[in-house]
């Protein structure tokens, strides 16, 4: 049997208002989802590390009318490896633990930090900021029974320092909390690799042992360099960048790989396939299960 539990998409606020979320949600019904992974840091529920407490029973409320799973996506603009922001950081991060609590959500996605080129001065610390906070978090997270699923991301500037996706799997296990796990990104993974001149299965590998949650969109593997399209549907064309792609567009060998892989129990398989491809949703909903089932398949296969 598969330790992977459910799939579904995610979903968030277009114009910073629940009505917007609330819209797409029942969209993701209607496709017979059941699982959601909620942007909430598209919507204003925390300010200055605070709970904005109307906006978060607003928020409540129309979770509730909805018999989803939940997970929830933390700020995508997190990183616990800069020092200037990182106690504010780490603020707003358990703040968001409370509201998983609210929703009945019980992960919480947050990105692996990076330092700029010019941050030199910060390297030798970075890994130690960001394993101590890291640490904290889960420990805050603990008695909510939110697990923190940490993200590998790929390097978006010359000179960034960042972790590869392996160095993601080994700060987890240096962590070493019951209440972090990795989370692979496939698609960042395949850029990274390219990027780093890695390989690519290698690295998700490496990865895979601790990983408790999965984000899956398609695409080639490209790093976007100082490539600008003027329309998105333009990077797509040249197969660019971080797509985000229907399963099936790109080029990652979603059989093989989940053919090959085990994950820790409980692990959710998310697609980040936006509205943008709605008409592609229901497809995709569909190899995902696949995807569950063959992954379920090679695991009692092996326990023979």
């Amino acid at each position: 049997m598969s330790n992977i539990i459910a799939t579904g998409f995610s979903s968030g606020s277009v114009d910073g208002e629940l009505e917007s979320l609330e819209a797409d949600l029942r969209r993701l019904r209607e496709l017979g989802v059941d699982t959601v992974e909620l942007g909430l840091t598209s919507i204003d529920l925390i300010a200055g590390g605070r709970l904005i407490k109307e906006r978060v029973e607003r928020l409540v409320a129309l979770t509730r009318q909805f018999p989803f799973r939940y997970t929830v996506h933390g700020l995508v603009s997190s990183n616990f490896m800069d020092p200037a922001t990182a106690a504010y950081q780490l603020e707003a991060a358990k703040a968001l633990v409370e509201i998983c609590d609210r929703i009945g959500a019980g992960i919480i996605v947050q990105h692996g930090g990076h330092l700029r080129a010019e941050q030199l001065f910060e390297r030798a610390e970075s890994d130690r900021r960001e394993r101590d906070a890291l640490f904290e978090l889960a420990e805050f997270a603990r008695p909510y029974g939110v697990r923190i699923a940490l993200e590998n991301i790929f390097s978006t500037a010359p000179g960034q320092y960042r972790q590869t996706p392996a160095e993601i799997a080994e700060t987890v296990r240096a962590v070493d909390h019951s209440n972090l796990v990795a989370l692979i990104d496939f698609s960042h993974a395949y850029i990274e690799s390219t990027y780093r001149g890695l390989n690519f299965r290698e690295q998700i590998r490496a990865m895979a042992p601790v990983a408790g949650h999965l984000h899956v969109h398609d695409s080639f593997g490209r790093p976007q360099a100082f490539y600008q399209a003027f329309y998105p549907q333009e990077a797509t064309a040249l197969g660019i960048g971080d797509l985000h792609m229907p399963l099936g567009w790109g080029d990652i060998d979603w059989e093989d790989i989940f053919g090959e892989l085990d994950f820790l129990p409980e692990t959710v398989l998310m697609m980040e396939i936006g509205p943008r491809y709605r008409n592609e949703q229901a497809e995709c909903l569909k190899r995902a299960q696949g995807l569950m089932l063959l992954n379920g398949g090679r695991t009692a296969t092996a326990a023979e």
